[in-house]
């Protein structure tokens, strides 16, 4: 059987780009699956294809879900973890846009990429645009950073993105991406730079940063006030906690001052000089849960 299916092929199609993003590893604080959702809600994508996920998850990991189907109290279905695969064609774009979201798959991750590269080859996909989000030695106080690379040295202009010399374990989008370009097809990949110490709550403003970052392609307008609004919360509520925590203030201007051009993936431990990151992350969360209306 196969796992890739197509429900609906789009028709008249104009250079479309697949925008894709994985949750997981990939995926600090859910700022990349965040902005690709948001981009197809906003363009009104509708599903149109998916991948099975029998072959590609191990369940006891990415457990599916059981819920009550539309209508009815007693009767209930499954929801698993699959890859949809959703498009946009519109006047106000200037090209199509398919737009991919899954959670990172467990098991057979060459025969997954080919499945997504067998998807893109039928829709005539121009590039292949990943983005991730990651969690680094970065404080919130400052704009987020994007970091990627891409294919082509123009594109890597437009999405503003140099070579990177990161070397060492990779996720599914690094692999989409080198089978990506061994087999022909234009890619890029786009990072947001995620405050370590706070990567247990959703950071609206990498989400925010990713899909201003990608707009531009698109030949689009895209009306991202409610995330900028839930950016100004954020920044609101990361405010109050520092002030009523010194050792988080701390943290916070140390940061601050090592502020890079590039700054480093964060350590697991954290910094040996600087507080450990669970800590704050658990502080953090704790005020955030207090804050919350009863």
């Amino acid at each position: 059987m196969d796992a890739l299916k197509v429900h609906s092929r789009p028709e008249g199609l104009r250079r479309p780009i697949l925008i894709m993003a994985f949750g997981g590893w990939n995926d600090a604080a859910e700022s990349a699956t965040t902005a690709v959702r948001y981009l197809g809600t906003s363009f009104h994508a509708e599903k149109f294809a998916e991948i099975d996920p029998e072959e590609f998850y191990h369940f006891g990991l990415s457990r599916p879900y059981v819920r009550f189907k539309p209508g009815s109290d007693t009767e209930r279905e499954i929801t698993w973890p699959a890859t949809e695969f959703s498009i946009a064609q519109g006047s106000d774009l200037a090209r199509d846009v398919i737009v991919g979201v899954a959670i990172e798959p467990h098991l057979r991750w060459k025969t997954y990429c080919n499945l997504v590269l067998d998807l893109a080859r039928s829709c005539e996909v121009a590039l292949v645009l990943t983005l991730g989000a990651l969690l680094a030695e970065v404080p919130h106080t400052r704009p987020v950073r994007l970091s990627g690379s891409a294919s082509d040295p123009e594109l890597a202009v437009r999405l503003g993105v140099r070579p990177t010399k990161y070397e060492g374990a990779t996720g599914i989008v690094g692999v989409l991406n080198t089978i990506c370009r061994e087999q022909g097809f234009a890619t890029a990949s786009l990072w947001a730079n995620v405050p370590h110490y706070i990567s247990g709550i959703e950071n609206p403003k990498a989400t925010l940063a990713l899909v201003r970052r990608v707009a531009p392609l698109l030949g689009a307008t895209i009306d991202a006030s409610d995330l900028e609004e839930a950016g100004k919360q954020f920044d609101t509520n990361l405010k109050e906690i520092v002030a009523q925590n010194s050792k988080i203030a701390n943290y916070v201007k140390k940061l601050e001052s090592r502020d890079t051009e590039e700054p480093a993936p964060a350590a697991p431990g954290g910094p040996s000089d600087l507080p450990p990151a669970a800590e704050l992350v658990a502080e953090i969360e704790q005020f955030l849960r207090q804050q919350r209306p009863e």
